[in-house]
């Protein structure tokens, strides 16, 4: 799950955590046999609240607004790491704890203690970010932060398929402040690489781009899905996700 943190998405966040149990009643009943990993990524490199953190030890007057900001906590290089699992969000509207995902993982694995709990935790991200969720998705896929001793070790497997969920009400906009480095090219190319070339391997769901044909000018998610032959682009409305 790659999910941004951009302004009004604790709404959204919401609504995933509330379809989350379905998801995996789905998984646990019509895929018994299978393995999973689940991780949740979000769409910057930056850990927390800027403006809270120039505010601690004692926030919650100015700026700041956030209740029980997590001012004792020390962010890893790990949590400050683009495309990293993410283990302790923090921010407005965020979890403003570490999630107890077991084996110290960032990534939950099939027989987690408290699958839709820790789920919840990880996935209440907030918004207090950017929504740079194609630049998040191409650095998970990078070798050096999944293999030994990277910050998703383990995650990816050559033998597994991939699903992917990208959430964000915003577009992935070229040049803008919150947007992603590279392109939608540059972002396939990545998951190409991780997948052996494979890409009939990889099952892709972008939750927020509009439902009309082809792709907006500026949707660049929305472009990138164009390249996978198992994808979907599905409106991300206020009534239901």
């Amino acid at each position: 799950f790659v999910i941004s943190r951009y302004g009004g998405m604790g709404y959204f966040q919401e609504q995933l955590l509330a379809a989350f149990p379905t998801f995996i009643e789905t998984i646990e009943s019509r895929f018994a046999d299978f393995d999973y990993h689940i991780m949740v990524i979000d769409g910057d490199p930056y850990w927390g609240l800027s403006t809270c953190d120039e505010q601690c030890p004692t926030p919650g007057e100015g700026l700041c607004t956030v209740k029980d900001y997590p001012c004792a906590y020390m962010p890893s290089t790990c949590d400050t790491t683009m495309g990293a699992g993410v283990v302790f969000p923090a921010g407005g509207q965020a979890s403003n704890k570490m999630c107890k995902i077991d084996g110290g993982r960032r990534y939950m694995a099939k027989g987690q203690t408290e699958l839709e709990k820790t789920f919840a935790c990880v996935a209440q991200l907030g918004m207090s970010g950017n929504a740079q969720v194609g630049e998040a998705l191409a650095t998970a896929m990078k070798p050096a932060i999944n293999g030994g001793g990277g910050c998703n070790d383990g995650f990816l497997r050559e033998d597994a398929l991939l699903m992917v969920t990208l959430m964000s009400n915003a577009y992935d906009i070229e040049g803008a402040p919150t947007g992603s480095g590279g392109s939608p090219g540059t972002w396939t190319a990545a998951v190409r690489g991780a997948k052996g070339d494979d890409l009939e391997s990889v099952v892709i769901l972008n939750l927020g781009g509009a439902i009309v044909p082809g792709c907006h000018a500026k949707d660049r998610i929305c472009q990138m899905l164009e390249d996978f032959p198992h994808a979907l682009n599905h409106e991300l409305a206020d009534d239901k996700l």
